[in-house]
């Protein structure tokens, strides 16, 4: 990681393909339910608050470096979940 900067750029880059992938999953798919749409797309959009959050405020007593590869790790897992509930959509 270089900075907070890159960090972030790369959550709201990842969010945001997240968020059309779920949007076009909709469009795209006569069987999606409106509901569980708007679900996932709530969910993505926790997600990135929640992390960006994250990147601003470092818990105190932790090393910088073991933080942020706990919060990269925290993130990917959550991104492949969002992931799996797009992939129900279709």
């Amino acid at each position: 990681m270089a900075n907070k900067r890159d960090l972030k750029r790369s959550l709201n880059y990842s969010c945001s393909s997240l968020f059309a992938e779920c949007v076009a999953a909709y469009i795209c798919t006569e069987k999606a339910d409106h509901n569980t749409v708007d679900a996932t797309l709530t969910s993505i959009l926790r997600v990135h608050s929640d992390f960006v959050r994250r990147v601003s405020h470092p818990e105190p007593g932790m090393k910088a470096k073991d933080y942020y590869k706990h919060l990269v790790t925290d993130f990917n897992k959550q991104a492949s979940e969002l992931i799996d509930q797009i992939e129900a959509l279709g």
